[in-house]
């Protein structure tokens, strides 16, 4: 029977034990949205973890739904993360780059004057829609979401090229792989769900075309890393972002046998709306288990105890920890001893200095 604390094989890598940290937007980079000094802190401190996925990092411009939120996508951002991968890895660490692209989420006031862009403009929920900025008064605060508009199929190829890159780019950044944030309402997941696709061109309409842009995303991938090094988070019931697919057993039964048929190394199933106490995790694998035969990683709202049982069981191969990451930077040891556990304090969830952020105490302190 398996246990957190065992070692996993996840594709090329041997990983020294199955608490994963979860992507946790934390809005901490600098000018141009580039990695800085205290983030290659932050990610050293947690090193400990079997793998490291990062916060999500924006591929383009036009992704941004969280101001200060790290890309990929310039010389200077790539500049910026090698010295965050050469931490993990000088403390005996693996970590994953999250691309993101939150499409419709997003706001003109945080992208120069443009609208967001999605597969449709569908447009009136923009109320339940996430979007973040720093206000000149230093205060990190939700914003009012923009209408988007539809992406071209021009735009589509052009935002494909921008995950290649984007995969490139986090190679040459030092990065041992790629996770394609398909999950919690933003582009991926926006085009997979019939609601929010109403195209009625190759990328909309059936779930085969509605697949297509993730499919197509990861052939390009494909192109400048293996699968092996290349995992997808989806979060088939979110209701974060106000995706509403009507039918999500059939999407992502679908996406599984896509995500199985291309060799993705691991699927990451979000459980978000375990966080409101509406947990779905039982759900969720009754749609990825008969369908996908990679490594399984489970998210959210699972104490240390719950996550050993999943994993014992067999249900996950490994879970992600977030909150608990923020506040235990040595969580991994932690568990090992069944505690104890810093409490989570809310300052500096989002933007800010070290407080809340790389200030949390190690056990030997």
């Amino acid at each position: 029977m398996a246990r957190l604390t065992d070692t996993i094989t996840v594709g090329e890598f041997s990983l020294k034990n199955r608490i994963f940290m979860a992507p946790l937007t934390r809005c901490r980079a600098g000018d141009g949205d580039v990695p800085v000094p205290i983030n290659v802190e932050y990610y050293r401190q947690r090193a400990s973890a079997g793998l490291i996925v990062t916060e999500a990092t924006n591929i383009s411009q036009m992704s941004c739904a969280f101001e200060h939120a790290p890309g990929i996508y310039s010389d200077a951002q790539v500049a910026g993360w090698k010295p965050v991968a050469d931490a993990v890895h000088a403390n005996d660490g693996r970590i994953f780059v999250q691309l993101w692209h939150c499409g419709r989420v997003g706001s003109s006031a945080i992208l120069g004057g443009q609208d967001p862009i999605g597969p449709s403009a569908v447009n009136d929920d923009l109320g339940a829609l996430q979007v973040y900025g720093l206000m000149a008064n230093g205060v990190y605060a939700q914003i009012a979401a923009t209408p988007s508009r539809a992406m071209t199929v021009d735009e589509i190829k052009s935002t494909i090229e921008e995950y290649r890159m984007g995969a490139a780019n986090a190679i040459n950044a030092g990065f041992d792989g790629v996770e394609l944030h398909a999950a919690n309402g933003y582009l991926i997941h926006q085009f997979l769900s019939p609601t929010m696709n109403i195209r009625d061109d190759s990328y909309g309409g059936s779930v085969e075309n509605r697949g297509r842009f993730l499919r197509d995303i990861l052939e390009a991938l494909s192109g400048v890393i293996p699968m092996s090094r290349v995992g997808v988070r989806i979060s088939p019931f979110a209701a974060y972002n106000n995706t509403r697919d009507p039918d999500p057993v059939e999407t992502y039964s679908y996406v599984c046998r896509m995500l199985d048929e291309m060799g993705v190394v691991y699927t990451h199933i979000a459980d978000t709306n375990a966080w409101p106490a509406e947990p779905d995790m039982d759900e969720i694998l009754a749609i990825v288990r008969p369908n996908y035969s990679g490594i399984v990683i489970g998210n959210a709202g699972m104490t240390p105890q719950q996550a050993e049982q999943r994993v014992g069981s067999g249900d996950l191969d490994a879970v992600a920890f977030g909150r608990m990451f923020i506040s235990n930077p040595d969580l991994p040891e932690r568990i090992a001893q069944q505690g104890p556990y810093n409490d989570l304090r809310y300052v500096g969830f989002y933007g800010g200095t070290a407080d809340g952020y790389t200030d949390y105490p190690f056990l030997d302190e």
